[in-house]
């Protein structure tokens, strides 16, 4: 089992993914896909929406503090989302705290 802090850190990853790709990408499908790879726990959020997206300023909100909230907990996040889509972050954190 994963630490209440990696668990969090997920969640809240994949919830601002979601109003992103509902707010912003135009997209007809999102899928989302979480599992354990070794010591790590990944989340990958998927759109076909229309690309474009980048991290910003390092504010509490958006891409910038999902990447915050992950550097924080030991993981990382990555983002892949060209103009014109799709688009695709994943997000990975130890499951230890």
């Amino acid at each position: 089992a994963c630490s209440p802090e990696a668990e969090a850190v997920v969640y809240f990853a994949v919830s601002e993914a979601l109003t992103n790709v509902a707010k912003h990408a135009s997209a007809t499908r999102c899928a989302v896909s979480i599992g354990r790879t070794g010591d790590r726990l990944v989340a990958t959020i998927a759109d076909d929406g229309r690309g474009g997206a980048r991290i910003g300023d390092g504010t509490a909100g958006g891409l910038a503090g999902m990447r915050e909230r992950a550097i924080a907990a030991g993981g990382g996040l990555r983002l892949v989302s060209p103009p014109g889509g799709p688009t695709t972050i994943a997000v990975e954190v130890p499951c230890a705290s």
